[in-house]
């Protein structure tokens, strides 16, 4: 049983669009709202692309940059905070998480494609000029 739950998580840190899909399905088929579907996607499969894109870094490069990671978050939201206070006056600690974990999601989904991108070429271009 560990065996196969462990087949689960390594495949949806390596491929989270798999996670991502999986998830949107089940609660495509509970809500049967599309909207609401992916934005639960979104919601739960952000720390999945956040985990691959560390994974990715240590494959390509060689080296934990899982600190940097998370400084960049940290950064992220220290900015969102402020620009939410700057705009409103006010904090609305809802809305300005949502709008943080949402960009997190655009954020890793776009560093998650680039470097898988990157590493396939890089890898290619190893191993055709370089063997």
């Amino acid at each position: 049983m560990t065996g196969i739950l462990s087949n689960v998580l390594t495949l949806f840190f390596s491929m989270p669009i798999f996670g991502f899909l999986f998830i949107f399905m089940i609660y495509k088929l509970v809500s049967k709202n599309t909207r609401k579907s992916v934005h639960k996607a979104l919601d739960y499969t952000t720390i999945l692309f956040i985990i691959s894109v560390h994974f990715l870094i240590k494959t390509i490069w060689g080296h934990s940059l899982f600190g940097f990671i998370l400084l960049i978050i940290i950064v992220i939201a220290m900015t969102f905070v402020l620009v939410h206070w700057k705009v409103k006056g006010e904090i609305d600690y809802k809305r300005v998480l949502k709008g943080f974990w949402r960009f997190n999601f655009i954020f890793f989904f776009l560093a998650y494609v680039g470097l898988t991108l990157y590493g396939l070429i890089y890898r290619a271009v190893v191993f055709t000029f370089f063997t």
